[in-house]
């Protein structure tokens, strides 16, 4: 039988070709069932067991991160969490190869608080949208307020705005993308992000098939790709939000969340809003209806304090 390193090795091998997860969460699993195996010393499926897998929750909850040995805080409950779903991942796995270890089912997850989700006002979202048209680099102006107006008009992901391609039919006002696990999904097109984009595609003067490319400038002798990075975009984001002057943290994914909220609060069904994320759970859409109940927030404006 294969040993336990060659094991893991297939299984995420598995996880990107046959469940065709990212790059970066078969990294991510791969790193929690390295430290998982790293900690416990096991060396044979058969040793995984209840005792085992306590020992090393044990030591995980215990674990600081960098930012946090100054303050003592232990990893959270919720990375914690991404370690013990990478493993009962890897033992169903192993349970359909019929390979005996530790059945998944005996991996709960711990309990976390709600998640909490970061969004900016309607007043901030129109200052972060307008704040590219104070660059004075034409180009510079043009692709940061295409991709600004293209996340609001979206709800994309970052790595999936990455992915695009300059050939969108922009006479339509939708396109496909494929997004979390391979999942193909539509999403729709504002006026103002169509305008946007065809105003950068006008002036654009490389010849590279990504849509959104990095300036001359932005450029190092590093690098292999003109492409966007996720990084890249992420910078972008952060420093329109300063310039307009937003004290929160704004992220591309503040701006799905925005996207979302949006949506339900002006009266679109959960089911769509889910449809148009790309959640495979509409549990996970769920969480913005906490920040989004206009019934309730009616209802309480008509009953509260009426004495």
């Amino acid at each position: 039988m294969a040993s336990l390193k060659e094991l893991k090795n297939q299984f995420l091998e598995y996880v990107e070709i046959e469940k065709g997860r990212a790059i970066r969460t078969v990294e991510n699993y791969d790193h929690y069932l390295t430290v998982f195996l790293e900690q416990t010393k096991i060396t044979d499926p058969k040793n995984i067991t209840d005792e085992k897998v306590r020992d090393f929750r044990i030591w995980l909850n215990r674990q600081t991160t960098g930012n946090n040995r100054a303050t003592g805080d232990t990893i959270k409950k919720k990375t914690q969490n991404y370690y013990m779903i990478a493993l009962r991942s890897f033992l169903k796995f192993l349970a359909k190869r019929s390979i005996a270890s530790l059945p998944a089912d005996h991996i709960e997850l711990a309990k976390v608080g709600e998640r909490q989700i970061d969004v900016i006002s309607q007043e901030e979202l129109k200052r972060l949208l307008d704040a590219p048209n104070k660059e004075k680099n034409l180009e510079r102006c043009a692709r940061d307020k295409a991709i600004m107006e293209m996340l609001f008009s979206t709800g994309l992901r970052v790595s999936e705005l990455c992915s695009l391609k300059n050939d969108l039919d922009l006479h339509l006002d939708e396109f496909s993308i494929r997004g979390k696990g391979g999942k193909v999904r539509v999403v729709f097109l504002s006026d103002e992000a169509k305008k946007s984009v065809k105003e950068y595609l006008s002036i654009r003067k490389d010849i590279s098939d990504a849509l959104f490319v990095k300036l001359s400038d932005e450029i190092s002798k590093k690098e292999t790709t003109e492409g966007l990075t996720r990084r890249s975009i992420e910078r972008i984001v952060k420093r329109y939000a300063t310039i307009a002057g937003i004290s929160k943290k704004v992220t591309p994914h503040v701006i799905r969340h925005v996207f979302a909220t949006d949506l339900l609060s002006n009266g679109a069904d959960i089911r769509s809003v889910q449809a148009m994320l790309g959640h495979a759970n509409i549990g996970t859409t769920q969480i913005y209806t906490h920040v989004t109940d206009k019934h309730l927030r009616d209802i309480h404006k008509k009953f509260h304090n009426k004495n």
